[in-house]
């Protein structure tokens, strides 16, 4: 899966990059490297939150499952 990723250079001199897919996931890096793989980070913990909240919020005797793409 590949997510597009919007990178700004911020006032403070730290590449600033969001992924607006996924609304509030946000992270930043003193280098434009850094901050992809921080906003990588970001990605996988944004999901792994959202997936936690299905799982909690899922009616009863209702299953989730997972699909790749």
């Amino acid at each position: 899966m590949e997510l597009p990723v919007v990178i700004e250079f911020g006032e403070d001199g730290y590449f600033v990059i969001e992924c607006p897919t996924l609304p509030g996931c946000v992270s930043q890096g003193k280098t434009e490297v850094e901050a992809l793989r921080n906003i990588r980070e970001a990605i996988i913990g944004w999901l792994a939150v959202e997936r936690e909240k299905v799982e909690e919020e899922r009616p009863q005797g209702a299953k989730v499952c997972c699909v790749e793409v």
